[in-house]
């Protein structure tokens, strides 16, 4: 299986580096994809113009294959009553600042699944893969992606959604145990979330399909890539074992936070951007759902009222409402060139014994 996926994505090592958008950069893709990984780049977050140079941006410091990751969220529903009172329950952590909040909100990200501009725009370009998370784009979608010649991987986060990745003819799944850092993948979280493990959800999906499976969730080292893989899957995604690479985007204070002790309390939270996402714990993870505090936004539209905030903080050096995400295994984050990194955990591959 670990050959079947190397040759499938045309790749040396099976290691790939997670989209990460807002740490992911062309330059961090391009350094893992040459050193024989699968590098990736997200671009949930961006218009079609600004995904378009990232693309190129990215081939222009490799020929190697590399990852192209949308979002397949849901469309957001606007409720100017449910954001007004979102905005009013964050007013005195602006004024601490000497700010208001907006005054209203926007879905500041357009999904994968309302966005034919992306589409076309990924159909003349044919990256060699596109990878989808929080769910899966239409089945029209999917073909002309596959008739372009592009390889295709999708998040689950149980075997339900895995069956689905199946039958709408992705080539590989990710399994996105809670441990991992960001996003978590789930497709309707209003129905709750699973929260299986890497290793469990990883034999649960080996034994019930044929699709190369590709384990996420709180991998660091090549240790960890040998274990998910004695466990059957093909290949392993790392997020946070990347963010301290010098090609990641990552700023001086997220830095600092996954150098520090905080890296060792990972929480999964909604408060932030109104879907449930890991990452280090600061002033945003305040409680959601309970009793006087107002119901959240629909995501992206909350994150719009977390970045407001952030920027206020930000622009007088206070980072505690920054959106730091990571893994449950942060603390054993390193260093070091990506490439070196991908060296290094290859060299760690050893058989489990």
């Amino acid at each position: 299986m670990n050959d079947s996926i190397t040759r499938l994505l045309g790749i040396e090592h099976p290691i790939i580096q997670a989209p990460m958008v807002g740490v992911s950069t062309p330059q961090l893709a391009a350094a893992v994809s040459n050193a024989g990984g699968l590098g990736s780049i997200g671009i949930g977050a961006s218009t079609v113009a600004q995904a378009r140079a990232m693309i190129a941006e990215t081939r222009g410091l490799t020929d190697k294959p590399f990852n192209v990751n949308l979002f397949c969220h849901r469309q957001a529903m606007p409720d100017a009553q449910r954001e007004s009172a979102w905005l009013e329950h964050l007013r005195g952590l602006f004024a601490e600042f000497d700010a208001a909040p907006p005054a209203g909100l926007q879905e500041i990200y357009k999904s994968f699944l309302d966005d034919p501009d992306m589409l076309e725009m990924l159909l003349l370009e044919r990256p060699a893969v596109v990878s989808f998370h929080f769910g899966l784009p239409s089945a029209e979608h999917i073909r002309a992606l596959k008739h372009a010649g592009i390889r295709l991987l999708a998040s689950a986060t149980t075997p339900e959604e895995a069956a689905l990745i199946e039958q709408a003819g992705v080539d590989c799944v990710i399994a996105q145990g809670v441990e991992a850092g960001g996003h978590r993948g789930v497709f309707a979280p209003e129905q709750g979330d699973a929260a299986i493990g890497t290793l469990a959800l990883v034999r649960l999906l080996v034994k019930r399909q044929r699709l190369p499976v590709i384990a996420a969730g709180g991998i660091m080292d090549g240790q960890a890539i040998a274990a998910v893989m004695a466990l059957g899957a093909a290949a392993a995604q790392l997020g946070t074992a990347f963010i301290l690479c010098p090609e990641s985007a990552a700023n001086a204070a997220y830095r600092d936070t996954l150098k520090s002790a905080r890296a060792g309390h990972t929480q999964i939270t909604s408060a932030i951007s109104g879907r449930p996402a890991r990452g280090m714990i600061n002033r945003m993870y305040m409680p959601v759902g309970a009793a006087g505090v107002p119901p959240l936004p629909d995501y992206p539209i909350a994150y719009d009222a977390a970045k407001a905030l952030h920027a206020v903080a930000s622009a007088q050096g206070n980072s505690d409402f920054a959106a730091h995400w990571a893994g449950q295994g942060a603390t054993l984050a390193r260093e070091m060139p990506a490439a070196e990194l991908v060296h290094r955990l290859v060299g760690e591959m050893e058989p489990v014994s």
